[in-house]
């Protein structure tokens, strides 16, 4: 009897491991080169296809960006894939700034309101003049 149940579990370990493969090799594809971490691409491949178990397991766990999605474009017209190629390139222009850009920033701001005040009381005050009988 421990042959048969031995022999029902290879097949499903086999079709586990197979999507599990092919799953790795989707997904190392389809990722940009920026998603891929520590090896090219192609070495990724072959690391998957030769050592299937460990080379997917890798892949999972230290190949691979997650903070980013995955952008699977558009089947059939060419202008789909364009248009979401162009989202995604005006997003990674955006620029971190620096904490001395951010107090520049912050002082041009405040100088700002400043202003306004110094306005509003100068209103405040010529609406007085104008408001008293001489």
């Amino acid at each position: 009897m421990r042959g048969v149940a031995r022999l029902t579990r290879m097949p499903v370990m086999t079709a586990v491991l197979l999507a599990l493969m092919i799953g790795a090799l989707v997904d190392i594809i389809l990722r940009r080169d920026d998603q891929v971490k520590h090896l090219p691409k192609v070495v990724w491949v072959l690391l998957v296809v030769f050592l299937p178990l460990i080379g997917s397991i890798l892949w999972f766990t230290i190949g691979r960006e997650y903070s980013q999605s995955v952008n699977l474009g558009g089947f059939g017209d060419p202008r789909r894939r364009e248009k979401a190629a162009g989202t995604i390139s005006s997003t990674q222009t955006t620029r971190v700034k620096t904490t001395e850009e951010e107090l520049a920033d912050l002082e041009r701001e405040i100088e700002f309101h400043r202003q306004q005040d110094r306005i509003r009381q100068l209103e405040a005050e010529l609406d007085q003049r104008r408001a008293k009988p001489e």
